[in-house]
């Protein structure tokens, strides 16, 4: 009798799901927790290569959820 009942290959999008599941509230938390600096950064001075890293940030932790999180072949 085998131990799990679902096939292996499933496990690896159950996987993905919760792992992205998890992980998307936290990044959202931190993006809301950034716009005020966003709203107000521009009017400092470098306040634009600032307000432009982070968004850079965010995007590359986006994209870094949704590509790394792939299961395997």
């Amino acid at each position: 009798m085998p131990l799990f009942p679902i096939p292996v290959r499933s496990l690896g999008a159950v996987q993905r799901v919760l792992l992205v599941a998890l992980l998307v509230p936290v990044v959202l938390v931190a993006v809301a927790a950034a716009v005020p600096a966003m709203i107000f950064l521009p009017f400092f001075s470098g306040g634009t290569e600032r307000v432009t890293q982070l968004l850079g940030s965010f995007t590359t932790y986006a994209r870094t959820l949704l590509t790394t999180s792939r299961p395997g072949p």
